[in-house]
């Protein structure tokens, strides 16, 4: 039996409150490109989770997102700090050069899967006059791609030593869910606050079926990126069920519901795996995922089991994910397997 439960948070069914949605956007026919309800709903119900006027905008996925959001603030010869293990750079395709037609990420070392000054500005030194690309954004990732989150005050470091050079900032924020979960803040206050200009708002790892949204608080950048979508092919002409499940997630905070959930489960699992002999944690469990040091003979065994997690760091390091949809029977059962296999050398 294939077993996808830590696969992915990308593996788990549409939250409950999504699939409702769904089916009453399919009720009838509605405006096509936007003009329907829901998008005008769940685009002020944005604005509302984070106190401010903004734009936003519903594209398909998270790569589209990161990657337009990206091309809107940069032009071809400008360079993007970010993460060396950030989703932009290692998992993307190079969708951020193609649609930016050219500009650079530019890699920092951090550890814990951050950047901090001095890490970005190391990364600055390499790129200093017109024959090398020219800085102007920087990209952090919240959570991080190892399961960590930046509090307020990383980030207000970040931002002020962006604003200093003159810099931008995008937050790719495919489990800024989870990030506010662990935090227990106000999303205001770690993005536009501290001076984010836009942010890839994930829902498909949170519930939904489809469908990130961009949101820039700087509304200046957002000038014609309308235009940048739909050029992308990331105009969805019956919007309204990209839409819909927004407002359902929004709409009595089930986002928050739902991310706190997987951080919880990832907080068991990380109790119960790290009870095991010979098993511990590669990075601190901050959020949704559980990075953890095991033998490969171990995960072996595990796959040849039925279940699903990802080698992420070489030599032995995994990563668990937990999704809203984690059980405590699934974690515990999983558990279980793992104490067997060590304990009888399975």
């Amino acid at each position: 039996m294939e077993r996808y439960t830590f696969a992915s948070d990308n593996t788990a069914s549409i939250a409950p409150e999504a699939w409702t949605a769904l089916a009453a956007a399919n009720a009838g026919a509605a405006p096509s490109y936007g003009e329907d309800r829901w998008t005008e709903r769940a685009s002020s119900l944005v604005r509302k989770l984070f106190e401010t006027d903004c734009e936003v905008f519903f594209l398909f996925n998270g790569t589209a997102a990161n990657a337009l959001a990206l091309a809107q603030i940069c032009r071809p010869f400008d360079g993007v700090v970010c993460h060396e293990r950030a989703h932009i750079e290692t998992d993307e395709c190079g969708a951020p050069e193609f649609f930016s037609g050219g500009a650079k990420l530019i890699k920092a070392p951090g550890e814990n899967g951050k950047l901090t000054v001095e890490t970005i500005g190391t990364a600055l030194i390499r790129y200093p006059d017109l024959h090398s690309s020219k800085p102007r954004a920087i990209s952090v990732t919240q959570a991080t791609e190892f399961g960590t989150v930046y509090t307020r005050d990383e980030l207000a470091r970040i931002t002020a030593f962006a604003r200093e050079r003159s810099l931008l900032v995008h937050m790719d924020g495919a489990r800024f869910a989870n990030a506010i979960a662990a935090l227990g803040c106000a999303p205001k206050s770690i993005t536009w606050e501290v001076g984010v200009d836009v942010l890839c708002f994930g829902g498909t790892k949170n519930g939904t079926g489809a469908g990130d949204l961009v949101i820039f608080f700087n509304k200046e950048l957002a000038r014609d990126f309308d235009y940048r979508a739909k050029q992308g092919g990331q105009l969805a002409s019956k919007m309204r069920f990209l839409a819909a499940p927004w407002v359902a997630m929004l709409e009595n905070d089930v986002w928050l519901k739902n991310a706190r959930q997987a951080n919880e489960s990832a907080k068991l699992l990380a109790q119960h795996v790290t009870a095991l002999p010979g098993l511990e944690l590669k990075f601190p469990r901050q959020a949704n995922a559980v990075f953890v040091r095991m033998s490969n003979a171990l995960a072996r065994h595990l796959h040849e089991r039925g279940w699903r997690f990802l080698k992420f760091v070489e030599p032995d390091v995994y990563r668990l994910m937990c999704s809203w949809a984690t059980t405590e029977e699934e974690i515990e059962e999983f558990a279980g397997d793992a104490r067997e296999i060590i304990t009888t050398g399975d």
